[in-house]
């Protein structure tokens, strides 16, 4: 199946065993929901920072996927296990003992707010899978379905074939098949499954011209270079430079107030010295600062799929307890020993010249006598997917090699 644009999509899974409580300040009354986007584009970058310690490789991830699906497990948890994902998670200015449904809340507001325009294609859906005779709180239920319009299912986990086929089916149907198989093994004693899939689908609102794409190298370092098909459009964009970081910034618009931000570093500027400082002060500067010019831009199309064991990662950030025999999940179920056995995220995104043949032909305001810059990403980058009006982080990478799938 081809896509044109740009398709997105993130599954993220809970494997539920064990759980834990908190009772904290007020920090925020009056939270909205520019708060919370601001609040989880800081754990993205830690996110991103504890992955890209792991390697050198190309990243790719949903914030907005792992936040929500942390955020239906506050409500099971309590403790200093509910402690600590608020903590890793930046929501700890969000908890209130007289208003213990404000963070469901924001994140029901804020997923309302990205999705009312009906002609966005952001889909985002949230299921638990039950076993058999394992009695959930009714609370729970009731608020994972009414903040997060979650489905819920019972599975007969014993029937470990049929369990991961259902579980399957549920998330290629979330994602229009671009996730076939999200679990291929499935722990006979399994109580709980919490999944979490969003899906994105983009028309560039100025599209590539695919008559122009053409091979050109793509230095990787000072020493490796590959051949990529690289994209050409010339028209308005919105840029920026980042003269302390030494990057410079490109905005790469959709239709229907979905924007991909490119950060580039200079050619005497390794990339690694900028993953400490990306954090969602500088993030908003960058939009704040951005400043029209008729551009030349050079992009190279890319695909890439992305999975994530978190839960070998989230205890090196500090959420440590929920995948322990200590888990204290009391308000998902009085059952004793449950613990998260695993945090599963899986990302693919496939970027390409345009949307529609209609599209390609509405390319307007080219200043036919101005001379135009040139931003060419030839060398590796980063890309940022953001809601423009909430400034919602909807996806975030890193890109290498676009030429490795």
């Amino acid at each position: 199946m081809v896509f044109n644009g740009i398709k997105m999509l993130v599954v993220f899974a809970l494997t539920c065993m064990c759980f834990i409580v908190p009772v904290h300040q007020s920090l925020l009354p009056n939270a909205t929901i520019l708060d919370l986007s601001y609040k989880n584009m800081d754990f993205a970058m830690n996110l991103y920072r504890k992955i890209a310690n792991y390697h050198d490789k190309n990243i790719f991830f949903s914030p907005l996927s792992v936040s929500t699906s942390f955020a239906a497990l506050l409500m099971a948890s309590d403790g200093i296990t509910h402690q600590e994902i608020l903590k890793v998670c930046n929501l700890e200015q969000f908890e209130m003992v007289d208003q213990p449904q404000l963070i469901p809340r924001l994140f029901q507001d804020l997923q309302e707010n990205i999705s009312r325009n009906g002609s966005l294609q952001l889909e985002q859906s949230m299921a638990l899978f039950i076993r058999q005779r394992f009695e959930v709180e009714k609370t729970f239920q009731d608020n994972l379905k009414n903040f997060f319009q979650a489905d819920i299912n019972v599975l007969n986990f014993g029937n470990t074939k049929d369990s991961i086929k259902t579980i399957n089916d549920y998330v290629r149907q979330k994602t229009a098949d671009k996730v076939p198989e999200m679990i291929s093994t499935l722990n006979a004693m399994t109580k709980l499954l919490l999944i979490n899939t969003i899906f994105f689908q983009g028309v560039w609102q100025i599209p590539f011209n695919p008559n122009f794409t053409e091979n050109a190298p793509f230095h990787i370092d000072n020493y490796n270079i590959v051949q990529v098909p690289m994209m050409f459009v010339e028209d308005k964009f919105y840029t920026m430079e980042d003269e302390p970081l030494g990057a410079r910034v490109l905005k790469l618009p959709y239709k229907e107030g979905v924007s991909m931000l490119i950060l580039l570093p200079n050619k005497k500027t390794d990339y690694t010295t900028i993953d400490n400082e990306i954090t969602a002060q500088r993030f908003l500067s960058w939009i704040r600062n951005l400043e029209p010019m008729k551009l030349e831009v050079n992009m190279p199309k890319f695909k890439m799929e992305r999975a994530y064991s978190l839960h070998n990662i989230l205890p090196e950030m500090g959420m440590s307890s929920l995948f322990t025999d200590f888990a204290n999940l009391t308000r998902l179920s009085k059952a004793q020993a449950l613990r998260v056995s695993e945090v599963l995220h899986k990302a693919v995104i496939e970027v390409d010249e345009v949307g529609t043949t209609a599209a390609a032909a509405t390319a307007t305001g080219i200043i036919p006598y101005a001379l135009p810059r040139r931003f060419t990403i030839n060398r590796p980058f980063f890309f940022f997917i953001y809601h423009e009006e909430t400034n919602a982080l909807l996806f975030m990478g890193r890109v290498i090699n676009p030429t490795k799938n």
